[in-house]
């Protein structure tokens, strides 16, 4: 049921004029300094017109036919807002999808994957679009993209295991949680401690504190404090303290 392939040149004007007209010039400086769009920041150069995702989650659904190859203009665009509005799109219709649509969301999410570029962008799109599709057979999948030098495919490796975690399954997060458990970048602690979390909040603590409790005193303490967020004081104090 994903919409056809054929270019449609209102559509995509209209969805850009959309966006500009939601612009907040204000808002668009607030997002460039949050982002880290500065000279060494994570998203050096990333163009931001100040758009709300509330609205741009709005006028998504508004356009949620567009087509592939309008979606692929939006995803090489240097503006973010374009770029997570064509990845809401494509998350929206994967929630709708059969199990071959949302192979070929997947196949175009793969093939444009230099244009999820920002820990936002990984996060709204990961779970539902390649958790969902490599359902069943995500192992060797998720393990190459753990192993990529690209830190924002390693991020989408361990969202994307949210989708497992949704449902009371923590397997798949704590496999590609063990090969980054040791990466070096910030962006990617904070991933892992965040699906860690998640695993002992939708799956068990146990299951989550035999995880821990072999690795904690090596892990980047990041991760740690992300991990144990929602143990109780006492516990979180002890694992923080090297006392488990």
């Amino acid at each position: 049921m994903t919409a056809g392939n054929t270019a449609t040149d209102g559509g995509l004007k209209a969805l850009k004029r959309d966006l500009r007209a939601a612009a907040s010039r204000e808002k668009a400086a607030v997002l460039r300094r949050f982002f880290r769009t500065g000279p060494g920041g994570y998203a050096e150069g990333d163009v931001f017109i100040g758009v709300t995702v509330p609205r741009q989650r709005a006028i998504a659904q508004r356009h949620i036919i567009l087509a592939f190859t309008d979606l692929a203009v939006l995803l090489r665009s240097p503006v973010h807002e374009e770029r997570m509005t064509a990845l809401l799109i494509l998350t929206y219709r994967a929630a709708r999808a059969d199990a071959e649509d949302r192979r070929r969301i997947l196949d175009f999410y793969l093939t444009h994957l230099d244009a999820v570029n920002n820990w936002d962008l990984v996060d709204l799109s990961a779970d539902k679009i390649v958790g969902a599709a490599l359902d069943g057979h995500a192992g060797d999948a998720l393990a190459r993209m753990a192993r990529s030098r690209n830190m924002w495919e390693r991020r989408i490796a361990m969202v994307a295991t949210f989708h497992f975690i949704k449902q009371h399954r923590a397997d798949e997060a704590l496999r590609v949680a063990r090969l980054l458990l040791h990466d070096e970048h910030d962006l990617i602690h904070k991933a892992v401690g965040w699906m860690l979390r998640e695993v002992g909040k939708r799956c068990s603590r146990d299951t989550l504190e035999s995880f821990l409790k072999p690795r904690y005193r090596s892990m980047p303490r990041t991760m740690l404090r992300y991990a144990i967020e929602r143990l109780p004081d006492e516990r979180r104090a002890a694992y923080l303290a090297g006392a488990v």
